[in-house]
């Protein structure tokens, strides 16, 4: 097979090839492999989406690509990471071409290496030894491309929203140039102005160097006219090939929309149904939980000038909102507005700039306070989070210790584990360790963590990153059972089927204003 003809105008890199022949990968303490018997090519300058149900290997696929997957004890000690077959990149181990491959990964959080954007952009292309001068022309273009060329070069990282990071860490890779561009969920976490934004940046891109394109993504419909192929994983523990189907987009969509539908592919024009609420209160009548009044929100802490303490400059102002039992509360916006850092405050664990929230919750104790005054064994049994970022919450070794871990210490009981497991589709990672499942299991074992403490009130993060159909309709169907059992449900998302899926109110927050940090 030839490289595709629209690819246009000689290449600025040199693009990379891939070959997969039988090859397998299991991760350290995992019983069955995450990958097995993957037979692939694809072609310099092919662009592929990666598609399969959550589990299916499909991170796995790409940090091997990218020579980053743990190294193998040649002695073969029992635990270890275990590889079979090969996998190579032009022809030689992805090991040992480092720096061929850019990798994005689904967690943009863990790629900020420095603290100002344009040293952080200019990371990767000083570490392959890029002239001085060449790296301060790819810093610009990289960060243009992305849209964040408003940003001036010493904005601070810490004071970028997640969708922000997320561009930031495209912007690293853009300014490399690698032959072969490694993107997880790219665009996971953004707006959808900032998806068809990142989207257009990747295709400039790849115009302009004819890097080869592998991309994960759950949802097709983004990436469907980009690229030449999609390939199709199952699960590592089929006794099948990996590869489930591969061709053309428009056939594979056409001729198999039944199979990916099973599959958990979010395919075009698909949104699965999920657990109908049953008649629930009226919006706006049940029990008051949690009340936010003029609220003004930050993540920076006051500082002290002389005698005075001089508060950070609020994100968002002015917001008002109430939290309900039984009723779901969802906050939407484009990225940057301050969602994230709202629902913090509203959880407690953030400290209000101005403004006031105050719990009602019916306990003996503590109503009427701000959550933020409680003891962290009060806010855990009354107010459950769910961080953007789900390795931030894990504080075991173990899926199965993580989950008895907010019970054990609270002294209650494990009867929910079991259904837990079983409803978020973990039952077979209880001993896996959480940092190495992928990005769509380490979401749902972080929401199965917070509601193994029954919370009556759940603060979720974007709580449907990384998920297949399938998990998505799971969780979002066992969401809605919380609801009538009467537990609230806040949700920071740009999930536009998830939201109408709960129900209940939208709190939409404008733009953050330019001054915010």
């Amino acid at each position: 097979m030839t490289a595709p003809s629209h690819h246009g105008a000689p290449a600025a890199v040199r693009p990379a090839a891939i070959s997969a022949r039988g090859w397998g990968w299991r991760h350290a303490g995992r019983a069955k492999p995450a990958v097995r018997a993957l037979d692939l090519d694809i072609q310099p300058g092919e662009r592929v989406l990666l598609l399969g149900p959550s589990g299916a290997g499909k991170s796995t696929l790409l940090h091997a690509l990218a020579g980053v997957l743990g190294d193998v004890n040649d002695d073969g000690e029992a635990g270890e990471s275990d590889e079979s077959g090969s996998l190579l990149v032009d022809s030689a181990s992805p090991r040992e071409q480092r720096g061929r491959a850019g990798l994005m990964q689904q967690d943009p959080e863990t790629q900020v290496v420095l603290s100002r954007v344009g040293d952080d952009v200019a990371f990767g292309a000083e570490n392959l030894a890029v002239p001085r001068d060449e790296i301060w022309t790819r810093v610009h273009e990289a960060l243009d491309d992305v849209g964040l060329s408003h940003l001036p070069l010493d904005h601070p990282t810490s004071a970028l929203s997640g969708g922000q990071k997320q561009r930031l860490a495209l912007a690293g890779i853009l300014a490399m140039r690698p032959g072969l561009i490694l993107l997880d969920e790219p665009t996971a976490n953004l707006d959808p102005a900032g998806v068809l934004e990142v989207r257009d940046a990747v295709a400039r891109c790849l115009d302009k160097t004819g890097a080869t394109l592998v991309v994960v993504e759950h949802r097709v419909s983004v990436w469907k006219d980009l690229v030449d192929r999609i390939v199709v994983l199952q699960p590592g523990s089929s006794t099948e090939s990996a590869v489930l189907l591969d061709g053309p987009p428009d056939q594979v969509l056409s001729e198999a929309r039944s199979m990916l539908i099973a599959a958990g592919v979010w395919v075009p024009g698909y949104v699965p149904e999920t657990r109908q609420r049953t008649e629930g209160p009226v919006p706006g009548t049940g029990d008051l939980l949690l009340a936010a009044e003029e609220l003004a929100v930050s993540r920076a802490r006051a500082r002290r000038k002389g005698f005075r303490k001089l508060p950070p400059v609020p994100v968002q102002q002015g917001i008002s909102a109430q939290v309900r039992a039984g009723q779901a509360l969802a906050i939407t916006g484009p990225n940057g507005a301050g969602k994230s850092t709202f629902a913090l405050t509203l959880a407690g664990l953030l400290e209000p700039v101005a403004g006031k929230v105050s719990a009602t919750l019916a306990l003996s104790r503590g109503a009427g306070i701000d959550p933020y005054r409680w003891k962290a064994e009060q806010l855990i049994e009354r107010v459950g989070t769910v961080f953007q970022e789900p390795e931030h919450q894990f504080v075991t070794g173990k899926v199965l210790d993580e989950l008895l871990f907010g019970p054990q210490h609270l002294g209650h009981g494990a009867e929910r584990v079991d259904e837990l497991l079983e409803r978020l589709r973990l039952t077979e990672l209880v001993d896996a360790n959480p940092y190495t499942l992928s990005g769509g299991e380490k979401r749902r074992l972080s929401v199965a963590t917070v509601l193994a403490a029954h919370p009556q009130v759940l603060v979720l993060d974007e709580p449907t990153f990384g998920q297949d159909a399938n998990t998505w309709a799971e969780l979002a169907s066992f969401l809605s059972e919380l609801l009538d059992s009467g537990t609230a449900v806040v949700s920071v998302t740009h999930d536009a089927e998830f939201t109408a899926a709960l129900g209940g109110t939208e709190l939409r927050m404008a733009a953050a204003p330019a001054v915010a940090s």
